[in-house]
């Protein structure tokens, strides 16, 4: 993207922001995990921010301090990244619901694992741990180790036609349309 995505505008509030906001709609406690170093936009005073151990480890270190930070306070997390403005409370609380026994539940979309748009058991720390330790540092490789529920496109398409929930921005072009469909969208 060329500058920090967390920061970047979305309407009246910052990408990170608008998606503690969204979150916040459907799950608490709402815990915040960034690098060693990074600055993070101004957000309630409900939100905790923790910090990653080690930088350049990917969502997996993230995943770990944010489930650290958790223990004794939820038995799950709804994981997301902080370029996902398009949020759906109801996509959320569908994947809290197929949670289940497993300790992960992951949507599958054009095949692709959405590791970042998932519900972990706090208990899969250990696990997420064990592949940081391996230097096994993609995300699926947890969900080869723990009882995991895949869910389908269809099986979200009642609660999120779109499946806008799992629409991240990568590039200027991708965060310009965003910011242009939000306007659309909350045109009268």
């Amino acid at each position: 993207m060329g500058r920090s995505k967390a920061w970047l505008p979305f309407g009246k509030e910052s990408m990170l922001g608008r998606v503690v906001r969204l979150l916040g709609e459907v799950v608490s406690p709402i815990v915040v995990v960034a690098a060693p170093d990074q600055d993070v936009p101004p957000l309630s005073e409900s939100v905790r921010i923790v910090r990653d151990d080690e930088k350049g480890r990917g969502p997996l270190q993230g995943l770990l301090a944010g489930l650290a930070a958790l223990d004794g306070l939820a038995d799950a997390a709804f994981l997301s990244s902080c370029d996902a403005p398009f949020l759906q409370s109801r996509f959320i609380g569908r994947l809290v619901d197929l949670l289940g026994d497993s300790m992960i539940c992951m949507p599958r979309v054009g095949g692709y694992h959405h590791s970042l748009a998932a519900v972990y058991r706090i208990e899969a720390r250990d696990a997420v741990g064990r592949l940081l330790t391996e230097n096994r540092l993609r995300p699926y490789f947890l969900c080869e180790m723990v009882p995991t529920r895949v869910v389908e496109a269809d099986e979200l398409a009642d609660v999120d036609p779109t499946l806008q929930s799992l629409r991240n921005l990568n590039a200027p072009e991708e965060y310009e349309a965003a910011l242009r469909d939000a306007a659309g969208s909350e045109a009268p």
